[in-house]
């Protein structure tokens, strides 16, 4: 198996540091989310789901049909599955959540899988937070992008985020706007003007000026 088309996307997460921030990503991505809750009404991890673009997915499985028959397994997608959650750790898997504003620390990936629906290559992970969260004493939040923008992640417009469990009552996950202001209205000006071999300072994060925010709302209690 050779590993220069089976890797590509690997590839593609571990030179973000040196990408290109682009107007026009090189990599679509459609997004869902869920908040996972455990029986104490704790917040215990984000369940990710993504759908890449058609020509991503023609690239990425080229050559993983091991046994020639059409189709594309799970077991035959495992290789880049790997690869891509290792790539990703090093950019909290895209997944970037606060409690209280504060960083939230995960422990390994779990569920990782890929399939292949018609033309499109999904990835489904889940990302397990290393202590679960109160929502009714933290505030919590996320958002779900590349920050160099070199990868366009995108919600869905059908059921972009959900619960698997039970939030505590009173307690809702809403999905924000992308914010629109001048710095974003600058900030796209700029990007747009840029060729394809200028790269971003290293500490920028332009992909977090478009990403839609997460947030776990709880309304207190009323007498």
């Amino acid at each position: 198996m050779k590993c220069a088309s089976k890797c590509l996307f690997a590839a593609i997460f571990m030179g973000l540091a040196s990408a290109p921030a682009a107007a026009h990503p090189h990599v679509v991505i459609e997004a869902w989310s869920d908040v996972v809750v455990n029986d104490a009404g704790l917040i215990e991890a984000v369940y990710v789901e993504w759908a890449f673009d058609e020509n991503y997915s023609e690239i990425a499985i080229e050559g993983l049909d091991a046994n020639g028959d059409g189709h594309y397994s799970a077991a035959e997608l495992d290789v880049l599955t790997r690869e891509n959650i290792a790539a990703l750790k090093e950019y909290s898997y895209f997944t970037y959540a606060k409690a209280d504003g504060g960083t939230v620390a995960y422990g390994e990936i779990t569920e990782a899988t890929q399939v292949l629906t018609g033309k499109t290559l999904k990835l489904h992970f889940r990302v397990p937070l290393k202590a679960p969260v109160d929502p009714k004493k933290q505030k919590f939040s996320y958002k779900i992008y590349d920050p160099s923008f070199y990868i366009a992640i995108d919600y869905s417009k059908t059921r972009p985020v959900n619960v698997i469990g039970t939030l505590p009552q009173g307690c809702t996950v809403e999905l924000g706007e992308i914010a629109a202001d001048q710095q974003t209205d600058e900030t796209r000006q700029m990007l747009s003007t840029k060729g394809t071999d200028w790269q971003p300072d290293e500490n920028e994060d332009f992909g977090a000026l478009f990403a839609q925010p997460v947030d776990v709302v709880c309304k207190p209690k009323t007498s």
